[in-house]
């Protein structure tokens, strides 16, 4: 590996791994700021969801500006206003004004991760780009896995507001390394998409605010049919803006490619249930189960360390061997562990209720990532890297986000063992889902002489 892309590698990682340890992160603390400032499971459900909503509307138009103005410049301005936004998290007073800083904070979050993909894209190529997508899925996956270890030892020391505090570090080394990187051409005649951002976020938020409060005005509450009436209209609008302006921010010819639009398809699937399951286990652990924010971080570490070791193994086999059979194996198996997770019972006991689903979820889920980015990716023009990059993790955000919104219709009126069972029955559903899709729908490239 030459110098340059073992710079646009640790750039790469770097630039994504902020946006996946907040996403992750925020999960452990949660309790805790309920506590602080109130709020009940609506707060809990909405600092979650107030940066996603963003995060995944505005990733669509962060792909084209990537593409317009230049890779380097985008991601610079995406971690200078990440920092920002995470200091606003953190001295933020009211649950109000936290949730519009996350708001704020998924917005310049958006500019970070397609860039960063579309580096590693225009810098490597062949065998050579499946194994650095397998190691980029391995730091940013374990990332998102680590996040309430991380936010676990933050809260018990420090407490929660440090949790966005300690994103400047990563941030600063990032615009260093960044300097010393060269500008890789870009491709002409990118355009922005202004009004399809806005009715993504309109079309996007409509919906989620309802299945949110409805949980606590009801159905029937003029402010829940209010935001159905706009959201889905707006969504419709964002898809018609889409097939008629002439630079879209989500090409949907893109969907023509087999693999990117099957790919899509079971990234939402699979991205939904890892979202539901482990926002569910983080305050099941602490709410139910009585354990402290760091000790339930630890429960998801041997997921970490596995991702770690072996992402890139699975990168690089599913480049040589295909894609196909680790996306359709991996997530079924991940789902055999959230199966595993019905032993959970009241007291719990970590060591034989739990354990034995994590370490099998955890093997399962290092088989899918690698292979399922390297899929998508792949199925794209490399001068729609950028943008091709951007839908992908535009819609596993957006998968999260919705499923998270409906956590008060899964779990109940509250969080207890019964709930917490069909929680880990959808969870593994969603999976087992995402692997048939995967078995149907995938293709695999055909291999080079």
């Amino acid at each position: 590996m030459a110098s340059q892309q073992r710079l646009v590698l640790a750039i790469a990682v770097l630039a994504s791994l902020v946006t996946f340890l907040d996403g992750a992160i925020i999960n452990v603390a949660l309790p805790a700021m309920v506590r602080d400032l109130g709020g009940g499971l609506t707060l809990q459900q909405w600092v979650v969801d107030a940066y996603l909503i963003t995060l995944g509307s505005l990733m669509l138009v962060a792909g084209s500006l990537s593409d317009a103005f230049g890779r380097k410049r985008i991601l610079g301005l995406g971690l200078l206003g990440f920092g920002a936004t995470s200091l606003l998290c953190a001295l933020a007073p009211t649950g109000a004004v936290l949730i519009l800083a996350r708001g704020l904070q998924g917005a310049t979050g958006a500019l970070l991760v397609p860039g960063s993909l579309a580096l590693i894209l225009a810098f490597f190529s062949g065998p050579e780009q499946a194994r650095a997508i397998g190691s980029w899925t391995g730091w940013t996956g374990g990332a998102f896995i680590a996040g309430p270890l991380a936010g676990g030892l933050l809260v018990d020391t420090v407490g929660w507001r440090w949790i966005f505090g300690i994103n400047v570090l990563p941030i600063a080394l990032t615009l260093m390394l960044l300097a010393r990187l060269e500008e890789p051409p870009r491709p002409a005649g990118a355009r922005i998409d202004f009004l399809g951002a806005v009715l993504a976020c309109v079309g996007l938020g409509g919906p989620v605010y309802a299945l949110i409060e409805q949980a606590k005005v009801g159905w029937m509450h003029p402010s829940v049919w209010l935001s159905l009436g706009v959201g889905v209209p707006s969504f419709i609008a964002f898809l018609v803006q889409e097939k008629r302006t002439a630079h879209p921010m989500m090409p949907l010819g893109l969907f023509r490619e087999r693999n990117f639009w099957v790919g899509n398809l079971a990234t939402t699937a699979i991205y939904g249930a890892l979202s539901l399951g482990m926002f569910v286990i983080t305050l099941f652990l602490q709410e139910v189960g009585g354990f402290r924010a760091t000790t339930a971080g630890l429960v998801l570490m041997p997921t970490t360390v596995l991702m770690l070791l072996l992402s890139s193994v699975f990168g690089g086999l599913a480049g040589r061997l295909g894609p196909r059979v680790f996306m359709a194996v991996g997530p079924c198996l991940a789902g055999v562990g959230f199966l595993l997770m019905l032993n959970v019972g009241a007291p719990l006991n970590f060591w034989t209720q739990m354990l034995p689903g994590v370490l099998v979820f955890g093997m399962g889920l290092t088989m899918t990532v690698a292979p399922l980015t390297a899929a998508v990716l792949g199925s794209v023009r490399s001068e729609q890297a950028g943008i091709g990059s951007a839908i992908n993790n535009a819609v596993s955000r957006v998968a999260g986000l919705i499923a998270i919104a409906f956590t008060g219709l899964i779990v109940g009126p509250r969080l207890d063992v019964a709930g917490f069972h069909r929680v880990m029955l959808t969870t593994a559903a969603l999976l087992i889902l995402g692997g048939g899709i995967s078995a149907l729908g995938i293709r695999n490239p055909p291999r080079k002489a």
